[in-house]
């Protein structure tokens, strides 16, 4: 759909506050569901529009005298996630419906913002076909539902084939572990020059792209990362991780690549713009061997885009990313998304569900995924023709839901993201060791949680 949103920052937090919030609230309308969602700020991106009015002419057809009111938030990520807390607060401007990213739903849950959905979720058969990994996107640790997931994303590597040719890689390619990733790197770096033989994003600049697409990607892959138990939060003690080997075997992979040079140049690495480099100038003009990234990247390359590359399926491969060791289940993605939420204070919540339910039928989901470059989180929806021809790659991602894991994006995550980011931005320069990185973070860790973690081998 599109790289995960950026963290509130305090300036966003105090300069939108005075802000007034948007819409007018669901009133004393029954027979109206006030829906609320993120309008995109470029005004010629009409596809939540498009979609959105196709589906309340749906539903108002199927129920007679009811009617669909839309509440658009047109404002950047911060921005919109600020606006629509304020309304969430009270009744007056409360809308029936919310669309919630997966990144900060946990803060509005904690919050007391949105209504747990498991009533409806328990007589509803479509929720059934909704995949078990994205069905906890939106679970909360009450162990109640808050959310319907309507997509996700997904990740792997993505790799030019022209250049592995040229360095005698055999392509299809697909690394067994995370040596084999690294050895193809280096054999990049030394028979095909001046090319960055593989990105791995790292560091501050890169926000949560470092987070999610770089570090998690491979602290998932980990011992039992790769497995059942979270390596970065423990659900049964509801604290989150320190002084873990798996921790410092990811930040050392990190580290290996900038020391080894296998990576771009640190000052690249660390520019903030190097995200819309790798996919607009990097990939397309054949300056990356392999590229550690998501699923929405083909976004940038279709028709209307400014940097069309019609060609992109021909000139690079995909290849998932492996576990540390290739121990089970042998792949690793990591997946955010965004959900369709009732809050609290709704005044019609019943109705609202009735909507939910009315943008998730098989042939509506299917038809938001294509026009989204979405990832299907239904199982019928993974299995049609028509949805897994729709574009390049989306088989391969979509395939990927299976073995994917979800953030813990409980209130304490943001600040856990950035120290990570610190810790990988510090092996990256060189500035500490992996040791003295992790000891750093898990310092951050105490203090950000008061105190609340866990140290696990």
């Amino acid at each position: 759909m599109r790289p995960t949103a950026p963290f509130l920052t305090a300036t966003v937090l105090l300069a939108a506050a005075t802000l007034t919030a948007c819409g007018g609230g669901s009133g004393s309308d029954s027979d109206t569901i006030k829906v609320s969602f993120k309008q995109s700020t470029d005004n010629k991106v009409k596809v939540m529009d498009d979609y959105l009015a196709a589906m309340k002419k749906k539903f108002e057809k199927a129920h007679p005298g009811k009617k669909v009111e839309f509440v658009p938030i047109k404002a950047p990520d911060a921005e919109y996630y600020t606006k629509l807390q304020q309304m969430l607060r009270s009744p007056r401007t409360a809308p029936d419906l919310v669309y919630e990213d997966t990144f900060l739903i946990n803060s509005d849950i904690a919050s007391g913002y949105l209504k747990p959905l498991d009533s409806y979720l328990d007589k509803w058969s479509d929720w059934g076909q909704f995949i078990d990994t994205a069905k906890t996107a939106a679970k909360a640790r009450d162990g109640k539902t808050y959310g319907v997931p309507d997509g996700t994303d997904t990740r792997g590597l993505w790799y030019d084939k022209a250049i592995l040719a040229k360095a005698g890689i055999k392509t299809p390619w697909q690394p067994k572990n995370w040596d084999e990733v690294l050895d193809a790197a280096r054999t990049v770096k030394q028979k095909v020059p001046g090319v960055a033989p593989l990105n791995v994003y790292t560091g501050k600049p890169a926000g949560e792209a470092s987070t999610m697409q770089g570090f998690q990607m491979l602290l998932y892959g980990t011992g039992t990362g790769a497995g059942t138990a979270d390596p970065l939060y423990d659900k049964t003690t509801g604290k989150w991780v320190t002084g873990s080997k798996a921790f410092k075997d990811s930040l050392n992979f990190v580290r290996t690549v900038f020391k080894e040079k296998l990576g771009p140049d640190v000052s690249d690495a660390l520019d903030p713009n190097f995200p819309t480099q790798v996919r607009g100038e990097l990939l397309p003009e054949g300056k990356l061997g392999i590229n550690l990234d998501g699923s929405w990247l083909p976004q940038d390359w279709i028709k209307g885009s400014g940097h069309e590359w019609p060609e992109w399926s021909q000139k690079l491969g995909l290849a998932h990313m492996p576990t540390q060791e290739g121990q089970a289940p042998g792949k690793v993605s990591m997946s955010g998304g965004w959900t369709w939420a009732v809050p609290a204070k709704a005044a019609n919540p019943d109705l609202a569900f009735d909507f939910i339910k009315t943008m998730q039928t098989k042939e509506n989901a299917k038809r938001w995924y294509i026009a989204n470059s979405g990832i299907a989180v239904r199982k019928d929806v993974a299995a049609d023709p028509a949805y897994v021809k729709a574009q390049p790659g989306i088989k391969f991602f979509t395939d990927l839901v299976a073995s994917t894991h979800y953030r813990p994006a409980y209130p304490a995550y943001p600040k856990v993201s950035t120290a990570i980011q610190e810790a990988m931005e510090s092996v990256t320069t060189g500035d500490a060791s992996v040791d003295k990185a992790a000891s750093t973070y898990d310092e951050q860790v105490r203090t950000a949680t008061d105190g609340k973690v866990v140290k696990k081998p």
